[in-house]
């Protein structure tokens, strides 16, 4: 296989948050926890104003720092796909997970004082299916697949994972090609 990821063309995103609330429903998260978001983003000044939606979840790194910090091992790199998953049996509640993590995605549930986060809909994934936030996704700007795979596929757009909004992709490396809005750009 090879390692998993995420696409969002930010151009082609309308915010609805269908892949929001797909989500929340597909892993019966509770209020106000949640594993993907969209982000919006608005600037400019009259008449040349702008906005921009970015649907992020967990970026399934390369280097996960919320992996490398977990003190009981909860978050584990699989080696096939490379998706971070959790085994929320293991979990401590501590989050430093949380802290670790640039992009946010680890979250911590008050209810079972455990952390959670996306995970790629790994069991959805192995039979064959999309993740619940891609099915969902109104305008398909959401994709997710083998990167190089998304590469090839999207290969004359202007792919990147460094965005003003968004913290140094250096850090961890992550699994997210953007298509990004000519206003966040790097």
């Amino acid at each position: 296989m090879g390692q998993e990821g995420f696409y969002v063309d930010m151009n082609q995103c309308s915010g609805c948050r269908c892949c929001q609330v797909a989500c929340k429903e597909a892993k019966d998260l509770p209020v106000g926890v949640f594993f993907r978001q969209v982000h919006d983003f608005e600037g400019g000044a009259f008449p040349g104003v702008w906005a921009a939606s970015l649907s992020l979840g967990c970026n399934h790194c390369d280097d996960p720092q919320c992996a490398k910090n977990c003190p009981v091992a909860a978050q584990e790199k699989q080696l096939d796909t490379g998706l971070v998953v959790q085994n929320t049996e293991m979990c401590i509640g501590c989050r430093k997970c949380v802290a670790s993590c640039p992009y946010g995605a680890p979250t911590y549930n008050p209810v079972n004082d455990t952390v959670r986060k996306c995970d790629g809909c790994f069991e959805l994934v192995a039979e064959g299916r999309l993740p619940a936030c891609v099915a969902a996704c109104s305008t398909r700007c959401l994709q997710f697949g083998i990167i190089e795979d998304l590469k090839e596929a999207h290969a004359g757009k202007r792919l990147t994972s460094a965005l003003s909004c968004l913290p140094d992709p250096s850090i961890s490396h992550p699994n997210l090609l953007i298509v990004p809005k000519k206003e966040l750009e790097v």
